[in-house]
């Protein structure tokens, strides 16, 4: 019983052994920058493509994201600090004079 599963366990290590091999030969036409068949040689390959997509969408969602960011900080000033501001004051206020009576009880 234990060598059937020593055995079986060897034999699906084997297979995806193979498989990653098998993978790797169908990939790698893929991935291979061989220059273009039209004869020009400045064209780029494929991951270079991938790569070039990558960092325009890079680029397009951090300006986006400053957009958005403008926005929401536009709004919060406009709407949401005119409100909230006088409960902070309020807290502050308390807080404060709340540390300062217990700064003059210590002190006496």
């Amino acid at each position: 019983m234990c060598c059937v599963n020593t055995l079986g366990k060897h034999m699906q290590t084997m297979m995806q052994v193979v498989a990653l091999i098998l993978l790797m030969q169908v990939c790698e036409p893929i991935v291979a920058q061989t220059p273009p068949a039209s004869g020009s040689e400045s064209e780029p390959g494929l991951l270079q493509r991938v790569s070039d997509r990558y960092r325009n969408g890079v680029a397009r969602v951090k300006g986006i994201g400053g957009t958005v960011l403008g926005y929401a900080g536009a709004y919060y000033e406009d709407h949401i600090k005119p409100v909230t501001e006088p409960y902070i004051n309020m807290v502050s206020s308390l807080s404060s004079s709340v540390y300062d009576r217990v700064q003059q009880f210590r002190s006496d």
